[in-house]
């Protein structure tokens, strides 16, 4: 990206002062003149030592190179732009995550190999090669902002569409109107109006189970002593399959009633000591039969070291009855738990399988269906906005009798 030249001056300047005994007196200043890189305006900073006028030069230089400050309003460009945005989430949100919208940027900046199946697509991001009867199409990334126009955008969005699937293409409109929006609040630029009748990617809604379902899943986990809260957890407090993964004991705070997420597990069991986003940060109350699953399975948890640590670690290895599991208390991974804990129990409960991720929309769709206000959905769940819960997450969870018997109460009258 390129960059303005950004120069901090530091000059001495005296002051001679006559006293009334007739003595000159010489006052020295140390002055910083540079020109604020986001503003444009000239700012002087004045210090009686050199040493400290230095180390403000420092600290300010320093400061401009961290933020890379984007150019100048009027020669920023959409790839810029989306750059920028991509910087400014880093650290915000987890590696995997900032990975996916890396991949989500490179369809706005482009370019984009055309007239190519998905397996060439792939292997042209791997080798950079250009497969027969492919060709390659720029994007938006070279137009600079003010030159971007709703016309360019929806044939930008079109052949998206086109070429990758409406899914892909509605991702990467939501990403550009995200770096947009932060160019126009951190530069003050006017960005374009995002065009309307945009073809969006057909909602696809996940295979939840039913409350009745779900009840008779809990009262098998609760019948298994060493893998149900496994399975019960996440249909108790809503949580993603990567957060639950990540939970210690020091997170559950037994006196205050909450679990607090602070941190994930990876696909691959790496520990990530950030969440998906700022909101996925939270506490979550503990209701009365969660509790007493946790409290009876922290009893019996596999240790590291004698002490509690994970609340979900691998289980170790079986011996003949009635020795205890060896090797547990390590990490737990993903497919593990799907494979060897999660599917056999709900086998086992004779309910049809759906997605540990599954049981984080039947919570948040079952406290939408029971009256509880959207507003506190979303932050139990760790949602940024309630129009997330809203618009991905509640699904029906009732018949539709619900609705006729509340037409009637309020009509009785």
């Amino acid at each position: 990206m390129s960059q303005n030249t950004f120069n901090v001056s530091l000059t001495k300047r005296d002051r001679k002062r006559k006293l009334r005994s007739g003595d000159i007196v010489v006052n020295s200043r140390w002055v910083l003149n540079y020109k604020d890189p986001k503003t444009g305006q000239r700012v002087q900073l004045f210090f009686e030592r050199q040493k400290e006028a230095i180390a403000k030069r420092n600290e300010i230089q320093a400061a401009v190179e961290a933020r890379a400050y984007v150019p100048r309003r009027e020669v920023i460009t959409v790839g810029e732009a989306v750059a920028c945005w991509l910087e400014s989430r880093r650290g915000d949100v987890k590696g995997r995550t900032l990975h996916g919208y890396e991949q989500g940027a490179r369809y706005i900046t482009g370019p984009l190999l055309v007239s190519a199946t998905a397996t060439q697509r792939r292997a042209f991001t791997e080798t950079g090669l250009v497969p027969q009867g492919a060709s390659l199409k720029p994007m938006l990334g070279e137009i600079r902002i003010d030159r971007l126009g709703t016309g360019e955008i929806r044939a930008w969005h079109k052949l998206l569409v086109q070429e990758v699937g409406p899914s892909t293409a509605s991702r990467a409109r939501k990403y550009l109107g995200s770096a947009l929006a932060l160019a126009a609040e951190d530069l003050g630029i006017r960005p374009p109006m995002m065009p309307t009748r945009l073809k969006a990617a057909p909602r696809v809604r996940k295979t939840i189970l039913t409350p009745e379902q779900i009840a008779k899943l809990l009262t098998v986990a609760e019948a298994d002593p060493e893998k149900g809260i496994y399975v019960a957890f996440p249909f108790l407090a809503g949580t993603r399959p990567s957060e639950q993964l990540g939970l210690m004991w020091e997170d559950v705070d037994f006196e205050a009633n909450v679990i607090r997420v602070r941190r994930m597990q990876e696909m691959d069991g790496r520990m990530c000591e950030v969440t998906k986003t700022d909101a996925g940060r939270r506490a979550i109350p503990i209701p009365a039969r969660l509790r007493a699953m946790l409290v009876a399975w922290k009893a019996r948890c596999p240790r590291r070291d004698g002490e509690p640590h994970r609340v979900f670690p691998g289980l170790g290895t079986r011996q003949a009855w009635p020795l205890p599991r060896i090797g547990g208390g390590g990490t737990l991974l993903y497919s593990n738990y799907r494979s060897r804990i999660w599917a056999p129990l709900l086998e086992r409960a004779g309910v049809p399988y759906v997605t540990p991720h599954s049981a984080r929309h039947s919570f948040i769709s079952t406290l939408q269906a029971e009256g509880v206000e959207v507003g506190l959905v979303a932050k139990i769940a760790g949602h940024a906005s309630p129009a997330v819960t809203l618009s991905h997450y509640t699904q029906a969870v009732r018949g539709g009798e619900v609705a006729l018997a509340a037409l009637d109460r309020a009509y009785a009258g």
